[in-house]
């Protein structure tokens, strides 16, 4: 188990954290591209910062603050001009780098007014990749955005899913971590959820005999048996990579997925699925613009206090009510691990390492700056 300062340490992040520092040296997923495909707003919260992504009448896109400096209204509900946001307000306009191009009334009484040079809004970089839009809220330079195999893979059908789950970050990406629960949640605890929804219950889960886990260049290799391999000639099961910081790669070879679990803040995840279809050609190659963006519903308890069954008839429901059920940020200090804990211990003593290099001055683990 962790101290609450050890808890406090690994799972806050925003501004001046030791966590949320080691955070700003990433680059951020924070929408599809099919999102906002052209001129528009979307309010953005990222790292405990309230910002705004828009994308100008000219294609380029900008995040900034999301309230405008004059007299504090929303930028969410600003103007997309041929370059940069307008306030809706009071018209000051404002560029992707945060400066302020114009304030109307200001020369319209006086021509000469050099105001619009002494107030500037919070910005940071954004760029496209794979059909997402990456933020990145750390120091510069800025390192590149990693050409990760799924988000440069073309001329494949891909769509991409979303939850806004309402807890920390960590408590989802232990959960990669843990390949017991494979046979428990998404097994045994499924097949009473089938028998709840009148359905026929599935076959038990094949329990897990041994497990192991491998530090490699881009994070932790997960490796399982289970029940009924021949473990005198069968080879360990290759389990999917977790690519540090939050990134699961699972799925199959031939459709493969991305898990991103993104911290918008301490209590509240922005949790992405990004999904290839190599067998599925029927569902065409799209622009990335068109690519379909669908929103996976949280499951919760109802007013008389049961589950809802039917949000939890599939792995995503059942790993969303798993972490929720922890609490907002999981008490570790009252946990008691044990040997099917092996990774999560693992994990957390790499997220203790890169904290640690930050506060040296130096760059955690993938952070690249060669192309």
């Amino acid at each position: 188990m962790l101290t609450e300062a050890e808890n406090e340490l690994l799972t806050r992040v925003g501004p001046g954290t030791p966590c949320g520092e080691l955070m700003r040296r990433y680059w951020h997923p924070i929408a599809a591209v099919a999102q906002i495909p052209e001129r528009g707003t979307r309010p953005v919260r990222l790292l405990g910062e309230d910002l705004v992504l828009f994308r100008d009448r000219s294609g380029n896109l900008g995040l900034i603050g999301d309230h405008c400096p004059h007299r504090r209204a929303s930028l969410v509900y600003g103007i997309p001009e041929a370059e940069g946001l307008r306030c809706a307000y009071h018209g000051w306009l404002w560029a992707a780098d945060g400066k302020c191009l114009e304030q109307p009334y200001e020369t319209t009484e006086d021509p000469t007014s050099t105001f619009k040079d002494r107030v500037t809004v919070t910005s940071y970089p954004v760029q496209e990749l794979g059909g997402m839009i990456f933020a990145y809220l750390g120091p510069e330079p800025a390192p590149l955005i990693p050409r990760w195999d799924l988000f440069v893979t073309e001329d494949v059908p891909k769509e991409v899913g979303f939850s806004l789950v309402p807890c920390n970050w960590l408590q989802i990406t232990e959960n990669s971590l843990d390949p017991v629960h494979l046979e428990w949640a998404h097994g045994n605890w499924s097949s009473y959820v089938r028998e709840r929804l009148g359905q026929k219950p599935g076959r038990p889960a094949a329990p897990h005999t041994k497990l192991g886990f491998d530090l490699f260049d881009h994070g932790i290799i997960k490796r399982r048996v289970r029940e009924g391999a021949d473990e005198s000639h069968a080879m360990w099961a290759v389990g999917h990579p977790v690519v540090f910081p939050y990134t699961l790669k699972s799925g199959s070879t031939r459709d493969p997925v991305f898990q991103i679990r993104v911290p918008m803040d301490d209590t509240h995840t922005l949790y992405w699925y990004y999904h290839l279809y190599h067998d599925r050609p029927e569902l065409g190659v799209r622009p990335p613009e068109e690519w379909p963006v669908y929103e996976i519903p949280m499951p919760h308890l109802t007013a008389s206090g049961e589950p809802e069954w039917s949000l939890i008839d599939n792995n995503s429901g059942q790993d969303n009510a798993m972490w929720n059920s922890q609490g907002a940020i999981s008490d570790r200090w009252n946990e008691n691990l044990g040997l099917s804990d092996k990774g999560v211990n693992l994990y957390r003593k790499l997220l203790e390492v890169n904290i640690a290099k930050v506060r040296e001055g130096l760059d955690p683990m993938n952070t690249f700056r060669d192309p």
